[in-house]
């Protein structure tokens, strides 16, 4: 895929046979790593819009997949019926096109990409690096669990993890857990933080009222950290 004048872009990708949409920001330098951010049950609203830009900022060729097909959700209902629309394999396959995408793309200067998810696409994310191996070199869960474990036994990326010690969506005995048994069938380093903080406490628009901007400011540092090591 050709390199664009344009820093930002909606764009059209191939998911297995159809097509799939997503949002696409360029770093200053006009090309870096590959990484995808993957959005909340939400949809892909102006904070996961901000946070693609802010990595591109950074240095990163980042595509964010349009997993609702430009649907967005203000309230929990339409929240809830948006996520119960969105098959797993659906999912899973503009997911793995988002990777096609990136790696094909003349920007990309990295051979693997990362990814980062956000509560639904925390889930997401981990159960993307275990399917596509050695493709990708980093995964970075933002508060999720998969709905449906994969096999993580054919995960190549480290793994990098973000919970709130409050989160009632998702306790810290479920996310230590989880954590446990990444690290147990892939024996890839994986490592989940906890933050003094509740579900979603790195969104700053979030409906829940619930950013903990302090938390945020930790998680974004580490996160910029740990993708520098691993993806450049």
């Amino acid at each position: 895929m050709p390199v664009t004048d344009n820093p930002a872009q909606n764009v059209t990708f191939s998911s297995n046979g159809h097509e799939a949409h997503g949002y696409l920001a360029l770093p200053p330098a006009g090309t870096g790593p590959g990484l995808i951010v993957i959005q909340e049950w939400w949809g892909l609203t102006t904070h996961i819009v901000d946070v693609s830009n802010r990595f591109a900022a950074e240095g990163y060729v980042v595509l964010a997949p349009d997993l609702y097909g430009g649907a967005t959700a203000h309230d929990r209902d339409t929240a809830t019926v948006l996520r119960q629309q969105l098959s797993t394999d659906r999912a899973a396959r503009d997911l793995a096109g988002a990777v096609d995408y990136l790696l094909g793309h003349d920007a990309v200067t990295s051979e693997r990409v990362g990814g980062v998810g956000f509560c639904m696409g925390g889930g997401f994310v981990l159960t993307l690096a275990a399917q596509q191996g050695s493709r990708m070199a980093a995964a970075v869960a933002f508060y999720g669990v998969p709905q449906d474990p994969p096999d993580f036994a054919t995960m190549d990326a480290e793994v990098l993890g973000h919970y709130g010690d409050h989160d009632q969506s998702i306790p810290p005995d479920q996310a230590r857990a989880l954590a446990e048994r990444i690290h147990t069938e892939s024996r890839r380093p994986v490592e989940f933080l906890f933050y003094p903080a509740a579900h979603a406490f790195f969104n700053d628009e979030n409906p829940r009222g619930n950013y903990d901007e302090e938390s945020a400011r930790t998680a974004w540092v580490r996160t910029l950290e740990f993708l520098r090591t691993r993806l450049g």
